[in-house]
């Protein structure tokens, strides 16, 4: 295995784990709260568990704990849900290093899960709001503006 993260990625690979964390994003703004937040801390919790068998023997149990520990907290919390996407981002690189990826028959996965991972990470920190609701505040806003200017 390299020992560059990024050896070998084209720019579609570097690219597309982008676009997969916004189409996240996206479908998950979909649910309502509280089911929003519910379902986020499963997803955390099963992203938890989704290297167990990854080359690090019983490290990959702590591992499964610890965000275990920061999905439950995460059911109040949406920063314990962020925590858990920046430490999977951190599992995702020492598995792509050293373990085994986390889809056996695509060697870079591991990069691609570490580089959408940030991406979801980021939109829970700031309190995972429904990019939905955003967007059509700024479609309203932006139409009231262009009507004020005719």
């Amino acid at each position: 295995m390299s020992s560059s993260f990024f050896a070998g990625a084209t720019a579609v690979q570097l690219a597309f784990p982008v676009v997969v964390g916004f189409a996240l994003v996206g479908l998950i703004s979909l649910l309502a709260e509280p089911a929003r937040q519910k379902f986020s801390a499963v997803f955390l919790a099963g992203a938890g568990a989704a290297y167990l068998s990854g080359g690090f023997g019983l490290w990959e149990f702590a591992f499964c704990g610890v965000m275990t520990v920061l999905a439950y907290i995460g059911l109040s919390h949406y920063r314990a849900i962020a925590v858990g996407w920046i430490a999977h981002t951190v599992w995702d690189y020492f598995h792509h290093l050293y373990g085994n990826p986390i889809i056996p028959f695509a060697p870079s996965s591991s990069v691609g899960c570490a580089i959408c991972d940030p991406v979801i990470a980021l939109w829970y920190a700031i309190g995972a709001p429904s990019i939905w609701t955003i967007f059509a505040r700024s479609t309203r806003c932006g139409s009231r503006a262009d009507a004020a200017n005719l």
